[in-house]
């Protein structure tokens, strides 16, 4: 087995560990009665606090003591065994708990993938921008498998999820062990502040009106990003409850698959990235991925499994241009407009305001507001307005953006996405 092929086998596996059950987990937990929004909210916000504190601590460990490969491995190994664990849980709030342990685990393994084949292949000569993205593309193509398997092995309700993606993860903690050595490279200076270390120099990037901008943009568009990823299964598995359309319902039976249409368009939008920057300049494409949301939240809001069946596909096709669109555009916008001695800094300020402080507000914030505001009588929710504030909400920061926000583009400049 080439190099090539033994990383795409890391990939996979890194995105399929998390497709088992990201998606179905709020299945899960409303169908078996387990708690309130608000604390499935608070579980869903584990992603996010571990993503503000364990990748920069992961990546020093990387840097100074530890062989890459050796942490990853370990990694998923300690993550996979809290998966197991999680069918002896039988509350929210001891769930909450063992969920924040599993993703401290399991959140900065994203990185460390990335940097393991970001070394490897550097280190056998390979082109890592015309090389790498074929090997990422498959990590979606990983998540998207894991789905299908968990839908299709009837698991989107039960603790079965957590045993696939348990068992994959031990799996591939075993198998990154034998992957070449990625020793670290002591890239810090030991005279380097803890300050420095930690990345937290890039904060100086508040202090200019455009960046501060961007990255206030940044948090309460990350607020958006994980809303459908936490409900959209959930919200379709509850047309069961609809006596036009019942449990056997195409889209009910196959709720799971139908959200993977999501990932799919991933990967074709993420083609098409490269002509809308150099056709439309980096804010507008930011500001079609915002409106984007706009029709993705509000086709949601009108579908159904019958005449709106069309909406609810076209809301999944939609979220391939809405995710994309902004995660690689606004990246791409940190790295033409920062200095190369913190840039990389800034991109982790980038991730931090999006997928950590944004993410926890989005989590907690939505979690509140279904159980404050759009939970029935009886614990059905109310799923059209739950929708419709979330696209009410997507307006509001796309118009602020359009008015507020001021990049000049020059078509005729050279534009290199950064994979």
């Amino acid at each position: 087995m080439n190099i090539k092929t033994r990383l795409t086998v890391l990939s996979f596996f890194q995105f399929f560990v998390w497709g088992a059950w990201l998606i179905t987990i709020a299945t899960y937990f409303f169908t078996n009665n387990m708690g309130t929004g608000a604390q499935f909210g608070a579980i869903f916000s584990t992603m996010a606090i571990s993503s503000l504190i364990m990748p920069a601590l992961t990546g020093i460990i990387a840097d100074k003591w530890m062989n890459a490969e050796r942490l990853y491995g370990l990694l998923h190994i300690l993550y996979g065994a809290v998966l197991l664990y999680v069918p002896s849980v039988k509350d929210a709030d001891t769930l909450y708990y063992v969920i924040l342990v599993a993703m401290i685990f399991y959140m900065p393994t994203i990185s460390l993938s990335n940097s393991i084949s970001y070394t490897i292949l550097k280190r056998e000569n390979y082109d890592v921008v015309k090389d790498f993205p074929p090997i990422r593309v498959w990590g979606t193509i990983g998540f998207i498998v894991a789905m299908w398997v968990t839908n299709l092995s009837e698991s989107k309700a039960n603790t079965n999820q957590f045993l696939i993606g348990g068992i994959a993860a031990i799996l591939l903690g075993l198998y990154s062990f034998s992957l070449p050595k990625c020793p670290p490279q002591r890239s810090i200076s030991k005279d380097a502040s803890i300050i420095e270390q930690l990345g937290l120099n890039a904060f100086k990037l508040f202090a200019k009106y455009k960046m501060a901008l961007f990255f206030i943009f940044s948090m309460f568009l990350g607020a958006a990003l994980q809303l459908t990823n936490m409900y959209g299964d959930t919200f379709l598995n509850d047309f069961k409850d609809i006596p036009a359309y019942g449990p056997d319902s195409f889209v009910v039976k196959y709720s799971t698959i139908i959200m993977s249409i999501s990932q799919i368009s991933e990967t074709v939008f993420i083609l098409t990235i490269p002509f809308f920057l150099k056709r439309f300049g980096i804010k507008n494409v930011m500001l079609f991925s915002m409106i984007a949301w706009v029709l993705r939240f509000g086709l949601f809001a009108y579908g159904n499994p019958s005449d709106g069946l069309w909406m609810i596909i076209l809301s999944c096709i939609v979220y391939g241009m809405a995710f994309d669109f902004f995660n690689i555009s606004g990246s791409l916008f940190v790295e033409t407009s920062t200095s190369p001695t913190i840039r990389s800094s800034a991109q982790g300020l980038f991730m931090m305001m999006t997928n950590g402080v944004g993410a926890f507000m989005g989590s907690l914030g939505s979690g509140y507001l279904i159980d404050k505001f759009f939970t029935l009588e009886g614990g059905a929710k109310d799923w059209h307005h739950i929708w419709l504030a979330f696209a009410g909400y997507a307006l509001v920061i796309a118009v602020l953006f359009a008015v507020l926000f001021k990049h000049k583009h020059d078509p005729n400049a050279k534009l290199e996405v950064v994979h």
